[in-house]
Order: C-alpha cells, then structure tokens, then sequence
C-alpha cells in the first residue's frame, strides 16, 4: 500500500535546534482542481492560457493574487530583505532589488526540502501556503466553491507535503469558517490525518450575500469547539483579507495584488489592520473564554499591532466591563503565539506578551523573508541564551505539542 505524505511520520525526531515557524511551499497548478469536485470546476479555481501567459481565474474572475502561478522562474529567497527593513541604500532603486531563479525542487517536493532543512540547520518547520493566501477573498461570494476548493486543496496537500512528514514538516491545511457545518466536516478529516494546526485568514467570515460575520457569532461556536478539543492551532497567517476595499476610499486600487501595482498609502493604511481586527473579534466575542485550551498563533503579521490592540482593548474594558471576563492582556498571553517581522522591536513584543509566546519565522523562501532562516537569531541581541533557545526552538515545539 502506498503512504500519503501524512501516514509518512515518525516519533523518534529529536528538535535539538532551531524550528522555523514560518515556512512556505509553492503550489502546483492543480493544486485547487485535482481533487475538486467536478460540479465546482467552473466555479473554484481554474487554469486558463492567454497567449504564453498563464492565468488563473477564481470562477469567472481574473485571480491575480500572484503574478506567475507557475512559480518559474520565482523570487529568490531574501533578496527583498533591505526593502521590508526600510533601508535601500541612497542611490539604490527598489525594483534593482528583485531577482528571480528557476524554480527550486525544495519548493515543491517534501523530500527534497527535507533535505534542505537539514542543510539548514534546523529540526523542523511549519509550513505555510502562499497562492491559497488569496483564495478565500477570491471566493467568497460563492461559499460552496469556496468550500469545496478548500477541501480539495487540503487533499492535495496532504498528497504532495503531508500534514507531518517524517514529524518535521508540519504542513497547515486551509480552513474557512463561512460554512460551520462543512467546516466541521472537514475538521473531522483533517483530524484523522494528524493535522496540529490550520491556516485561517485573519479576516470577517464571508456570510453570503455581500455580508460577513464576525468569529464569534455563535454558529462558529461548533467549529471553535472541534479545534479546542482536538488541540489543534489556529494559525492566522498574512493574507488577502479585503482591506483593499476600504484603502480604495483613499485613492488605494480595490484588490489586494502584492506583486503588481504597489501604492505606499494602502500599504500604510492597511498595513496590519487585519490581525489588529481578527484577534480583537475573537476576543470580544467571548471565543476564548468559551473555549478556554485554544491556541493561536499569529505568523507574518508582524508584532507592532500588539501593543495597539491591547491598549485600546483595556481602554473597552474599562468602559464596558461586561464584555470581557479578564484583563485582555491576560488573555492574549495566555493564548496568543506571535512570529515578529525580524526587523521589529521583538524585545518590547516579550516584555508585553511573555518570552514563552514570541516563535522565530524566516518566511523562507520568500523575496520578503530571510535569505538563511537561522540568522534570525542575529535579531536576538537582547536576549539572554536561554531566552534565544526558547524563540528559535522550544516555544513552537509547546505550541505544537511536539516532545524535546
């Protein structure tokens, strides 16, 4: 018989170095269509030629969330670190930057990457989608499609990564909440399959027709619930979340394409908005105190939201006490993991939520991240050894339940 990615596990890994909790693959093209349910072919994702282009569209809807869906050529990893720091050199212009390479197999084949982990130095990774960080706002004024594109992107990540491969790899699969009763299905599966977290976009729920919901309006509470009982982490990682609409007001382009049309002021008002919003609807709305063992992990949203979001939430508690249960600091260290941008002030972020709770994430292999994931530690200089360890290792082994 042949093992899915997920059935290939085992319990003898020793993590006795750094585990990168922010790692990505790049989706093969029929990532969302082979396993699709064929009704939903001209309604989820599909791949379309124009020309030598390829294309894809989300129904009928040009999906411009990446610029080349083939992923080859594609950025080489780190070469944007100098952009995202702010620190161009004078002289230097931005696009001078960018560089590309032939797509590497460590980006697709969990075998080959299993490799490079090795060669870099680390024990683990938690592995994150890229192209499916755009479907859900893609799809989320069809909510089947939405939902059967999500499931059949899970089949094909368990397929092709696995959602534990040789218990180093720890693959997130996507799960959106727009429909609790699929939701809770799915859970089921992925739970059967040793799943030890999931992706979810910081966003509000889409609700159909034009609405959304906030996490914790009460038809979520099943889906919540099954997450907290089976102990898996949720992970609320960078995405398209819709607030391009709102930066559109200002003279900002209504799509969130993060490869094309860049404009400095959406970037500014936008900027971390979304994890700002998400965590203080789940909070607000009671989903923590209902289900008082749930762990979430914020990666790629960088940490500077923290400090706001805890201000203006203790600000609200004073004012309606009847909202909150406990202090909302204490809430959020006692159930929020956080992956800071490197270049961020990660000593004031463990001051505020605990040295327990920060995770090192590379971001690897993106333009964005780091080129080597281990100089994140570098980042580190106001940390004691024993703290470094904690960062760059034992917090995302807690997280993820893993032995050290």
């Amino acid at each position: 018989m042949t093992l899915t990615a997920s059935e290939q596990t085992t319990s003898t890994v020793v993590y006795d170095r750094p585990f990168d909790s922010d790692n990505h693959y790049y989706e093969t093209l029929d990532a969302f269509t082979r396993h699709l349910d064929p009704k939903y072919k001209d309604r989820g994702i599909r791949v379309i030629q124009r020309g030598k282009r390829t294309e894809l569209l989300a129904g009928s809807e040009l999906f411009e969330f990446v610029p080349n869906p083939t992923f080859d050529p594609v950025i080489v990893p780190g070469c944007q670190d100098l952009l995202f720091r702010g620190q161009i050199p004078e002289g230097v212009s931005p696009r001078d930057l960018m560089k590309v390479e032939p797509l590497s197999p460590a980006y697709r084949d969990h075998g080959v990457r299993l490799g490079m982990i090795e060669e870099q130095g680390l024990s683990g990774v938690l592995m994150l989608p890229t192209l499916a960080c755009g479907v859900e706002e893609a799809l989320k004024k069809d909510i089947p499609a939405l939902m059967a594109s999500a499931s059949a992107f899970n089949r094909w990540l368990d397929e092709d990564w696995g959602f534990a491969y040789q218990g180093r790899i720890f693959s997130a699969p996507m799960l959106s909440f727009a429909d609790p009763d699929a939701a809770v299905t799915e859970l089921d599966w992925l739970i059967e399959r040793g799943t030890r977290v999931v992706y979810v976009r910081p966003a509000p729920i889409p609700a159909g027709y034009g609405r959304s919901k906030p996490f914790g309006a009460p038809e979520y509470d099943k889906v919540w619930a099954k997450l907290a009982e089976a102990g898996i982490v949720v992970a609320f990682h960078l995405s398209d979340s819709g607030y391009n609409s709102l930066a559109a007001a200002w003279g900002g382009p209504e799509r969130f394409v993060p490869f094309r049309n860049h404009n400095p002021l959406s970037s500014v008002l936008v900027s971390d908005r979304a994890i700002h919003d998400t965590l203080a609807s789940v909070i607000m709305g009671g989903v923590l105190h209902r289900h008082p063992t749930l762990k979430i992990a914020s990666i790629e949203n960088g940490s500077d939201f923290v400090h706001l979001l805890i201000k203006r939430l203790r600000k609200q508690a004073n004012q309606s006490p009847h909202v909150f249960h406990e202090d909302p600091a204490d809430t959020i260290r006692k159930h929020l993991w956080v992956t800071p941008y490197y270049e961020e002030d990660i000593r004031k972020l463990a001051d505020v939520i605990g040295v327990d709770k920060v995770l090192f994430g590379s971001d690897w292999p993106h333009g964005e991240g780091l080129e080597t994931p281990t100089d994140f530690v570098k980042e580190l200089h106001a940390f004691n050894e024993a703290e470094k360890d904690q960062i760059m290792r034992t917090n995302a082994l807690d997280l993820l339940g893993l032995a050290y």
